[in-house]
């Protein structure tokens, strides 16, 4: 799970290597637009074989050559390139990897296997943690471009750690080729699903709020020290892994979405302080909340995307990771207009109001579909 974390040094890369002017570094997060296209694509086509983790290798495998390209190119263009092309595909490797575990569980059902999903989000969680750490350590010891082939290496890595594992979906009859595993959803049957996607883009785009301008506010208009501004930032994953464990136990007495809409709540009250509690304490009472926020939408996230679409998992996974690309599209144009017009703090009442809504939807869902 380092490879997402490890990765986001690129804008660093552009305008330190290559002398690319700031606004031109800021444009290759637009790059991942692509991405929810080329999931969803691969999503029908592993749902109509599936085939899996053939997938995942092959996605991984992208994302080493993007990568290593990106570590060897000398112009601009060429990173913006593998952006678009070569790292769109190597971003369905996690859509695949919970479509492969969705399989496996469907043919061995067990009451824990939700949990399963819980362990490798908290990875992904704790990889977060650990790979700024790693990759500032590199950068700084060893240069930007040895920081990439990490990133690379770590795509390459993935492949290696799945062996000779064969995919579920792949059945085999008489010795024929593998049946398709599933037919293509049709537009009505994802509408639950693009539903439950658009509500958790309303909350996720307050991330890109946050981090675009939650630092600068406690610097210049809060004065708040260096190290308490780390502490501030470093707190909010602390708090998810401690509560990830916890999400499944939770989802199943009360129920899975109306839990998501506790956690939309929570990223309501989060942005609140932001926007209002203008101390120390509170920007650390609003990242504890949001804390709370990923630790439910995290685990429980993608259980209910394939429960959305229990036909064709690896479309459902797909369209559900995708969010995170359109969020942070969504909330840097968001909050780049918003503290244009109502400066800081005041930008913070935008994803409140995206999270107030996302509370509606969810229990609306929630009085829809009993999933626990």
């Amino acid at each position: 799970m380092l490879v997402f974390a490890l990765g986001i040094v690129f804008e660093r890369l552009l305008v330190e290597l290559q002398g690319a002017p700031l606004p031109l570094a800021g444009l290759y997060y637009l790059t991942s637009l692509a991405g929810p296209l080329v999931g969803y694509l691969i999503g029908r086509y592993s749902d109509r074989t599936g085939n899996r983790l053939n997938l995942f290798r092959l996605c991984a495998l992208a994302g080493f050559v993007g990568w290593a390209t990106m570590a060897l190119a000398s112009e601009v263009w060429v990173r913006f390139v593998m952006g678009a092309v070569m790292l769109a595909f190597s971003s369905a490797t996690f859509s695949q990897l919970f479509a492969a575990i969705h399989d496996e569980q469907s043919a061995n059902p067990a009451e824990k296997n939700d949990s399963v999903v819980a362990i490798i989000r908290m990875a992904n969680t704790a990889g977060w943690i650990i790979g700024p750490v790693i990759r500032a350590w590199v950068a700084a010891t060893y240069g930007l471009r040895p920081m990439i082939w990490l990133t690379a290496i770590c795509f390459l890595a993935q492949i290696l750690a799945l062996g000779c594992l064969r995919d579920r979906g792949q059945v085999r009859v008489d010795g024929a080729e593998p049946r398709a595993a599933a037919s293509a959803a049709t537009l009505r049957e994802m509408l639950p699903l693009l539903a439950f996607t658009g509500l958790f883009v309303l909350v996720y785009a307050g991330e890109a709020i946050k981090y675009g301008f939650l630092l600068i506010y406690m610097e210049e208009q809060l004065g708040i020290d260096p190290t308490l501004r780390g502490a501030v930032i470093g707190i909010q994953p602390l708090i998810e892994l401690i509560i990830m464990p916890f999400s499944v136990v939770l989802g199943r007495r009360i129920g899975i979405l109306w839990l998501m809409c506790i956690g939309a709540a929570l990223g309501l009250g989060a942005n609140l302080c932001f926007a209002l509690w203008g101390d120390a304490v509170g920007m650390f009472v609003g990242q504890i909340l949001m804390g709370g926020v990923w630790g439910f939408f995290m685990v429980l996230g993608i259980i209910i995307a394939q429960r959305l679409l229990p036909s064709a998992v690896a479309t459902a996974s797909a369209i559900f990771m995708s969010a995170s690309a359109l969020s942070m599209a969504l909330g840097g144009v968001a909050g780049g207009l918003g503290v244009a017009a109502f400066g800081l703090p005041n930008v913070f009442f935008i994803p409140a109001l995206c999270s107030l809504a996302a509370v509606i939807g969810l229990a609306a869902m929630a009085r829809l579909y009993d999933f626990r």
